[in-house]
C-alpha cells in the first residue's frame, strides 16, 4: 500500500522522537557503567562520559569479594520471590471476585478498594501495627506481608479477569468444575499477561525497595541490596568497609562504588524483563482499556 507523504513524514518524526527518548533514558545506566569502569582521576577529573576512561575492573573485583554483598543480593531475592508470589496469589484471590457482575455487594466493595488508593493510615500507625501489634519486626514478613495487595493492581487484574469470555467458564461449569476449579484451571492460565504484569510490577518494587526494610529490620545480615546501596549512597560504609585494603583500592573505590553497586544492583531486573515484556505491554492494554 502507498502511503502519503504527510503520513510518511509523521512516522520519520515519530521514530526520530522515539530514538531521542530511548538515549535519554538510557545515558544515565551508560554513564553508570562507564564511571565504574574508569579510573579514580578520570572520574574526579570529568572525563567520563559515554565510554570509560583508563580502564579498571578493580571496584568490581573489591566489591565481588566480599562476601556480605552476596548475602545482601541472597536477602534481596528471597524478599522479592516470596513476596512476588504472596502478592500475585493475594491479589488474583481479591479481583477475580469483585470481576463478577453476580457478586452480592460487588457495587459496595470496589469503592473501599479504590479509597485506598488515595488514603492511608499514616506511617506511625503502620509502623505500630507491623513492629508491636504483630511482632513481624526483624522478620521477612515486615517486608513481604504490608505491601502484599496493590489498590492499583486489583483493579488492573480485576478488569482483565471481566474481559475475559464467560462461555468459557460456562463450559467448565458443565463439565462440573466448581469455582475454585475455574478459577485455578481455567482462569488463571488464561490470564498469564496480566499476572506477568503485576508480577514485574511488585518485583521491581520489592527488588528496589529499602526504606521499609530500614525502619523494620534490626539485624545488618538481613539487609537487601538496596538498603546496602543506600548506605553506599550516603558515605556511611567507607571504603574500608566495602573490601579495600590498600590507599590506591580506597582511593579508587570511593570514586566508583556507587556506580558499580547500581549496576549490580540493576543488572537482574534488567535481564528479566525482555523474557516478559511481551506479557506486559498486552497485560496492560487489556487490563487498563477493557472492561
Amino acid at each position: 500500500m502507498k502511503t502519503s507523504l504527510s503520513y510518511r513524514g509523521f512516522q520519520i518524526f515519530n521514530a526520530f522522537i522515539m530514538t531521542l527518548v530511548v538515549l535519554v533514558t538510557l545515558y544515565p545506566f551508560v554513564y553508570l557503567v562507564a564511571q565504574s569502569f574508569s579510573s579514580e582521576a578520570a572520574v574526579y577529573a570529568g572525563k567520563v562520559s559515554f565510554y570509560p576512561v583508563e580502564f579498571t575492573s578493580q571496584t568490581y573485583r573489591v566489591i565481588l569479594s566480599k562476601p556480605d554483598f552476596f548475602r545482601y543480593y541472597g536477602n534481596t531475592i528471597l524478599y522479592s520471590v516470596v513476596g512476588t508470589l504472596i502478592s500475585v496469589a493475594a491479589t488474583a484471590i481479591m479481583a477475580y471476585p469483585l470481576s463478577k457482575d453476580k457478586l452480592r455487594m460487588n457495587k459496595f466493595f470496589i469503592p473501599f478498594v479504590i479509597f485506598t488508593m488515595y488514603f492511608g493510615g499514616g506511617l506511625i500507625p503502620n509502623y505500630i501495627l507491623i513492629a508491636k501489634t504483630l511482632a513481624m519486626r526483624d522478620t521477612i514478613w515486615a517486608i513481604v506481608i504490608p505491601g502484599a495487595i496493590s489498590a492499583f493492581n486489583v483493579i488492573l487484574m480485576k478488569t482483565f479477569f471481566a474481559s475475559l469470555p464467560n462461555e468459557v467458564e460456562e463450559a467448565a461449569k458443565v463439565d462440573g468444575l466448581d469455582v475454585f476449579g475455574i478459577f485455578l484451571k481455567i482462569t488463571l492460565p488464561l490470564s498469564k499477561p496480566i499476572l506477568a504484569t503485576i508480577m514485574l510490577f511488585v518485583i521491581v518494587g520489592l527488588w528496589n525497595s529499602w526504606f521499609g526494610p530500614s525502619l523494620y529490620l534490626q539485624s545488618k545480615d538481613k539487609w537487601p541490596v538496596a538498603l546496602y546501596l543506600r548506605q553506599l549512597i550516603e558515605n556511611a560504609i567507607s571504603p574500608t568497609e566495602v573490601g579495600a585494603t590498600t590507599a590506591d583500592q580506597q582511593s579508587q573505590i570511593a570514586a566508583t562504588v556507587k556506580s558499580a553497586a547500581m549496576v549490580l544492583t540493576s543488572l537482574p531486573i534488567i535481564c528479566v524483563y525482555p523474557f516478559v515484556q511481551k506479557y506486559f505491554v498486552q497485560g496492560m492494554m487489556i487490563g487498563s482499556v477493557k472492561g
